[in-house]
């Protein structure tokens, strides 16, 4: 059932609930109005009839009347002039003994009636309900005194019930014609009010809209850039969790001013689009993206996005580092596709004592190499770059040596795959550089993780490097060409992630030796 009602339309929501309530005040307010206009209108009436009584039973003509015998038939004209007058029923003039004077029924003059003792024995004036021959009444009482103070008659004015109550239906009809107007203006007005929420709504029923927020909160939520909304007066309407971060604010600044966010941005500048634009916010230096929102071809609003340029950088360096990775995979199988080549070639001449002198020492070679690869090195992570270093080095023609005191077990979970190509990839390749130039070229490789740290040892027989050159500032090089010198650079900043450090010890005639410490519990 609820399932039900949840799919019912605003509007008919909407018209529902006025009309239910403006029905019910209808009915309320008509029943108290009939109850009391009830009272009121028995209450007017019988003070009416109550007053004429009186203003009969103090006319001297009707007391004249009383004493002359030829002239109560004037009190039948009397009585049939005020009863038109005042609208009454009926008017009845009696005698203290009940003997009807005037009658609006002329049969009944002259007959004895029983009178009301009220009226003849306590004098008094009274309104009573009286059931006459044409219907019951509601009658002013009033006695008729003579000169001498006594009571001589009685006054009876009546007022019939049923045209008492037709004058009521009278006005309930009226108020029926006022409700049904007031109930017709109130559905209009429904109507044009649900018209202008659905106008509001972009025509979406109300589940609808708590659909589409729940589904917005939550996409806000997984977002995991910062996003920020404005309004055409530049006030914030909505910024998700990522992007107060990113300001690192302790509070929330919706629908507040966009320069409390951006102090030196300019509203008019914010509601326009823009694409991958740098700018610092809160000494931080963001990319941004922004797009306007139009209605009907007016600009009410702008939608950014924005992410910190440093989490761009570090993914375009993981994208670097696995390239690299790729490439000396590359290199691996070039190499080895060219002593196939050779090998071939040498089958196809029929030198089959060369070839075979070549497999045993390409053989003894591979032997020794993964011997003290695979069984001194024992992270697959670090066995795979290094094979793909010699690989490098071998078609470089450089010797790539592995000291054979090296130890290395499994690295913790923390040194991942990619700080290790950023670390001894770039190192490794800046050491295969350096000697690139000279006869002689050999580079050694030295790994041991004896102690609380993993060490890494890469030394060159190039030409060394000064201590007190910024080797490890970004852009820095000694090597001509652009795109330089962020190789160190890398290898610094991730060493550092982890809370390690680098120590250089070279000689400008024996070559670099660059060390590489990394915690095993890791600094980050």
């Amino acid at each position: 059932m609820f399932g039900k009602l949840k799919t019912v339309s605003l509007k008919t929501k909407i018209l529902t609930l006025l009309i239910s309530l403006i029905l019910a005040v209808i009915i309320l307010l008509s029943g108290i109005y009939i109850i009391f206009e009830k009272k009121q209108t028995e209450e007017d009436i019988g003070n009416l009839a109550l007053q004429v009584a009186k203003t009969v039973s103090f006319m001297p003509s009707v007391k004249a009347a009383f004493k002359k015998k030829d002239q109560i038939q004037l009190l039948q004209s009397i009585a049939d002039s005020i009863k038109m007058q005042v609208e009454a029923n009926y008017i009845v003039i009696k005698n203290a003994d009940g003997v009807i004077y005037a009658h609006p029924d002329l049969l009944s003059i002259g007959k004895k009636r029983e009178s009301n003792y009220r009226a003849l024995i306590f004098g008094q004036y009274y309104n009573a309900k009286t059931d006459s021959p044409i219907g019951t009444a509601l009658t002013g009482n009033a006695p008729i005194f003579g000169a001498d103070g006594n009571i001589i008659g009685i006054v009876s004015v009546g007022y019939l019930y049923e045209d008492i109550y037709a004058k009521i239906y009278q006005k309930i009809r009226t108020i029926g014609a006022v409700s049904i107007v007031v109930l017709l203006i109130g559905i209009i007005g429904g109507i044009m009010l649900t018209n202008h929420i659905r106008k509001d709504t972009l025509g979406l029923e109300p589940f609808e809209i708590a659909n589409l927020y729940r589904e917005r909160s939550a996409i806000l939520h997984s977002i995991k850039e910062g996003i920020i909304a404005i309004d055409e007066k530049g006030l914030i309407t909505m910024i998700n969790q990522p992007a107060i971060q990113m300001l690192g604010c302790d509070k929330c600044y919706l629908y507040e001013s966009i320069e409390k966010v951006f102090p030196n941005t300019l509203l008019k500048n914010f509601l326009n689009p823009c694409e991958n634009e740098e700018i610092y916010l809160h000494n931080r230096l963001v990319i941004m993206n922004r797009e306007v929102v139009k209605e009907s071809g007016k600009v009410v609003g702008a939608v950014a996005s924005f992410r910190d340029k440093t989490d761009v950088k570090k993914m375009i360096k993981t994208i670097s580092e696995v390239r690299q990775y790729s490439e000396d995979l590359r290199a691996q199988t070039h190499e080895y596709a060219n002593k196939l080549y050779v090998l071939s070639g040498l089958m196809q001449l029929g030198k089959f004592a060369e070839a075979v002198d070549m497999i045993q020492a390409e053989l003894k070679l591979s032997m020794k190499q993964n011997h003290l690869l695979f069984d001194r090195i024992e992270d697959s992570h670090v066995q795979a770059i290094l094979l793909g270093k010699m690989a490098k080095s071998s078609e470089k023609k450089i010797q790539f040596i592995m000291d054979q005191n090296s130890s290395l077990s499994p690295l913790p979970k923390h040194i991942d795959l990619s700080s290790l190509i950023a670390i001894l990839g770039n190192i490794i390749d800046n050491a295969f550089e350096a000697v690139s130039e000279n006869e002689e070229k050999k580079v050694v490789f030295f790994a041991t993780d004896v102690g609380n740290d993993v060490i890494f040892e890469i030394a060159d027989n190039g030409s060394g490097v000064l201590v007190e050159e910024n080797i490890f500032t970004k852009g820095f090089s000694t090597k001509l060409g652009e795109r330089r010198g962020y190789g160190l650079a890398i290898v610094q900043d991730t060493v550092n992630r982890f809370g390690g450090w680098i120590e250089i010890q070279n000689d400008r005639t024996k070559g670099a030796i660059f060390t590489v410490f990394l915690p095993k519990k890791g600094g980050l």
